[in-house]
């Protein structure tokens, strides 16, 4: 690709393309407005067109999602590092593991500087094995040099720093990656004529999400001849060590114990046909699905780990349940199920208001910005 060479030009990798798409059009678009060159660098797929459309430059790279292999991150981070050669961006933004080590450490390599984005710590930081102490290394050692590393909760925060894999001076903590509240616009939940209480669950099909648990809850639940409806949205062959296996949805299905709806584009029609937004995650950056929820003002449910519960006030916007624990999680859905409608509609209304005042997109873009702007004016010096 050719473009002025005045232009700044920023480069910003995440592990898919509909993940840059969906969670920072928002950053995106005030790039572009600003007259900057926007180069995306993700795996390929059906998103790739959406962002070209909106102004970006695509460049492919594949990322193995799965694990840590050291032959297959080795030949990333070589990748990263003829891409980035021949790209010269002015700056690399990074979210996710592998983007944030590898992409990091290839920018790094050759002078670019970087801003980092910790939007959840993922499998390895559920344990305290080999796995965490290796990544832990790693990214002691692609944060090194970084500019600035944003965060998405605090207590997150707080252990990079315990850890020492991240200095006080570069870090600040942001609420999520924000949301568009005009394009997430509060809806009243419809009535439905059986006053069935119909719950959600969004988000990849990961057992690190809770989706066994919601299982489990919802047989619960269904045993004691409730009236609701436990439904789940999401990508189901997804690449990852603790995926859902298709065999097990099918079985779940002929069960009888949820709905599985598939994935979509567009999350909101599905949010307005719930009457409460569920995620029982074993731990979170900032959870997007709630976020979403909250500015369509839903009642939620999730568990009282880090990112959910800064997410949701509780017993005021949603209720908080213990971690991998589908009896605690069936208690809370029970009590979303006996409230009155106008008790979850003020609940919900809570959540919008919340978002109102913590998550708007714009508490997110602006940092960004002055941070680029940061690293711009250093380089003019």
């Amino acid at each position: 690709m050719v473009s002025d060479s005045t232009r700044v030009r920023i480069v910003i990798s995440i592990n898919t393309s509909w993940n840059i798409y969906n969670f920072r059009r928002g950053l995106i678009l005030s790039l572009l407005a600003r007259g900057y060159d926007v180069v995306a660098l993700a795996p390929p797929d059906e998103y790739a067109a959406k962002l070209i459309e909106m102004g970006c430059a695509f460049v492919p790279i594949s990322v193995d999602n799965k694990g840590v292999n050291p032959q297959k991150d080795l030949l990333l981070t070589r990748d990263y590092y003829k891409l980035l050669r021949k790209l010269r961006p002015d700056i690399f933004l990074s979210y996710t593991i592998k983007p944030n080590i590898y992409g990091s450490t290839a920018a790094h390599l050759l002078g670019v500087p970087v801003i980092n984005n910790v939007s959840g710590l993922g499998t390895a930081f559920l344990g305290n094995g080999m796995l965490r102490k290796i990544v832990e290394v790693l990214y002691r050692s692609a944060f090194r040099r970084s500019q600035r590393i944003f965060f998405q909760n605090k207590e997150d925060l707080s252990l990079f720093l315990e850890r020492g894999l991240v200095r006080k001076e570069q870090v600040d903590c942001l609420p999520g990656s924000g949301i568009d509240l005009s394009y997430f616009e509060p809806q009243l939940p419809p009535e439905y004529d059986d006053g069935q209480t119909k719950f959600l669950l969004i988000g990849r099909l990961l057992y690190d999400k809770g989706i066994g648990e919601y299982v489990k809850a919802a047989r619960l639940l269904k045993a004691e001849g409730l009236n609701a409806q436990f439904s789940i949205l999401g990508f189901l062959d997804v690449v990852n060590r603790t995926a859902v296996a298709r065999q097990t949805m099918d079985a779940w299905i002929a069960e009888g114990a949820i709905d599985y709806i598939g994935s979509a584009e567009d999350v909101r029609p599905h949010i307005a046909a719930a009457d409460c937004v569920v995620l029982p995650s074993y731990r979170e950056g900032t959870p997007r699905t709630l976020l979403e929820a909250a500015a369509m003002a839903r009642p939620l449910v999730a568990t009282d780990v880090p990112g959910c519960r800064d997410v949701i006030d509780d017993r005021q916007n949603g209720l908080l349940c213990q971690v991998k624990d589908p009896v605690d999680l069936a208690r809370c859905m029970r009590e979303i199920i006996n409230m009155t409608r106008e008790q979850q509609r003020e609940m919900g209304l809570a959540s919008r208001r919340k978002m109102e005042r913590q998550f708007d997109e714009d508490l997110v873009i602006k940092p960004y910005l002055s941070a680029i702007d940061e690293v711009l004016a250093r380089r003019l010096q």
